[in-house]
């Protein structure tokens, strides 16, 4: 599984390039010091350090506001207004970015909404959409399963990740089939407190939503089949780390399971789905980092270049390009601090 999607909806090049770094000699995996949240932190730093601007976290936007046929700005929850002076970017999902956009508001834009949000044909196994389906598919949710461990239950020749496929005999994709399993403060030993060790497991985007949807708008902290579900669900993770931690339990000090729910609300991504399922080869496009509504633009997992960090990355840096001038642009080439060996900028305006 690679951007959601098997190895035969996935692009040549993306399968020929993760193929080609997994097998270098020497080969070895990224973690980031301090965890994912540094890398937030990272982000937040690029764009803090200039004059002027700001980062808000936990600052939902209700509306996207259009003003005579454009994106003006954002209405916060709250009612609170925030002009922009160019445009408006959106990295939530599709479903969410069409979704801060009142209906009515662009013609353009509820044509595109009509056509990308339509109910979508099956793509994975266990899909149950319509055959004729034109609507834009999405990949499945997650599990996971957050452990604090003491560092006695662990053995000492532990990997700081592995990969358990459960079964070749059932598709890849098969709900719990495949987990992966991370102890990242094995590497970075600041990610836990002394004498103990951090363990995340998770189904790599193997879980489907259909099987929470019953529990939407219920108190998942007390309700028993809820609660009963996560545990059956959390199964294959727990054995997952089993085959490496047998004593895993004797040592849990801190347990906390995930589901689709969770994705849904805490990342704010419609039926805690991990992007869109567009399969190479197949009839659909990422759509674009630009919509039909004048000053709204897109970026992330729900546009070109699709899931994963280096394309999400690659749609910021598209978006950027769009918003940009072409004089714009140059300009900020002269600020790219790539040295040659002479010295000099690789990329200069001449």
């Amino acid at each position: 599984l690679l951007q959601g999607l098997p190895s035969n909806g996935t692009l040549t090049a993306v399968m020929a390039f993760m193929v080609d770094e997994f097998y270098k000699p020497d080969a070895v995996m990224d973690f980031p010091k301090g965890g994912s949240g540094a890398m937030a932190a990272a982000l937040a730093r690029g764009v803090t350090k200039h004059a002027g601007c700001s980062v808000r976290t936990s600052t939902p936007v209700e509306e996207v506001v259009v003003e005579e046929g454009r994106a003006a700005g954002v209405r916060l929850k709250g009612g609170r207004l925030l002009r922009a002076k160019r445009a408006v970017v959106s990295n939530a999902d599709l479903h969410n970015t069409f979704r801060m956009v009142p209906e009515g508001a662009h013609a353009g834009f509820d044509e595109e909404r009509d056509a990308l949000l339509a109910p979508a044909a099956p793509v994975y196994s266990d899909d149950d959409g319509p055959a004729d389906g034109a609507g834009l598919p999405l990949c499945k949710s997650f599990m996971h399963l957050h452990l604090g461990v003491r560092a006695d239950a662990m053995p000492p020749d532990l990997p700081p990740q592995w990969t358990v496929v459960n079964s070749w005999d059932v598709p890849i994709d098969a709900p719990g089939n495949v987990i992966v399993v991370s102890v990242p403060s094995i590497l970075d030993p600041s990610l836990a407190p002394e004498g103990h060790h951090v363990i995340h497991a998770y189904t790599a985007g193997n879980e489907p939503y259909h099987i929470w949807e019953r529990f939407e708008g219920v108190d998942t902290n007390k309700d028993a089949a809820y609660l009963a579900l996560k545990e059956e669900r959390a199964a294959p993770m727990w054995e997952a780390i089993r085959r490496r931690v047998p004593r895993v339990e004797e040592g849990v000090v801190v347990r906390q399971i995930g589901t689709p729910l969770t994705h849904a609300r805490f990342l704010r991504r419609h039926r805690g789905n991990y992007g869109l399922a567009l399969a190479a080869g197949g009839g659909f496009e990422f759509p674009k980092v630009t919509t039909p509504l004048p000053g709204l633009f897109r970026c992330g997992d729900s546009t070109t270049a699709g899931i994963g960090v280096p394309a999400v990355a690659s749609s910021g840096a598209q978006c950027a390009n769009a918003l940009l001038s072409v004089w714009e642009q140059l300009k900020m080439n002269d600020k790219i601090k790539m040295p040659s060996s002479a010295g000099e900028p690789l990329l200069q305006r001449r």
